[in-house]
């Protein structure tokens, strides 16, 4: 039989919202840009792209992704193109981001549907702009990768 107190804890960690987790970084899994991190892009903040770990930023996941270094937004473009332009701003304007196991997905019920695949192209060096990718198509006369998933650190 459970105590008062296992109880009462029991209740109030169920009832902590999600938002309430650690900051996490995010990170992607296949090259190339394997173990590249979210970050803002040094030369643009408003730009997100996967980068070194050791300029990587820390996040807030729920319905929305904010940067714990900046508190700036991940939100989602609204492109014509099957590539929707992800960009860093104050406000948050996406509430269409989730979980599923470690990987970062737009949600079922957004008007995105449940989308977990990313376009990727080189900016500079190191450093690659992200997109979300919602069908195939991907910008003429640049050097991209479709089809890249990011992911929360190993849940191991």
């Amino acid at each position: 039989m459970l105590s008062s107190l296992t109880r009462l804890l029991l209740i109030s960690a169920a009832a902590l919202p999600a938002a309430l987790a650690k900051p996490e970084q995010i990170r992607a899994v296949q090259s190339p840009i394997f173990h590249y991190y979210l970050q803002a892009y040094p030369q643009d903040p408003t730009i997100p792209v996967m980068g070194p770990e050791a300029s990587s930023e820390f996040f807030n996941i729920g319905a929305s992704i904010q940067s714990t270094n900046t508190s700036a937004f991940l939100n989602i473009g609204d492109d014509a193109t099957s590539y929707k332009t992800l960009t860093f701003a104050a406000a948050g304007a996406t509430d269409a981001w989730a979980l599923e196991g470690d990987t970062i997905i737009t949600g079922t019920g957004s008007s995105y549907g449940r989308q977990l695949n990313f376009l990727v192209c080189q900016l500079t060096g190191e450093y690659w702009q992200v997109y979300l990718q919602t069908g195939s198509e991907t910008p003429a006369g640049k050097t991209c990768s479709n089809y890249q998933s990011l992911h929360l650190p190993c849940l191991c």
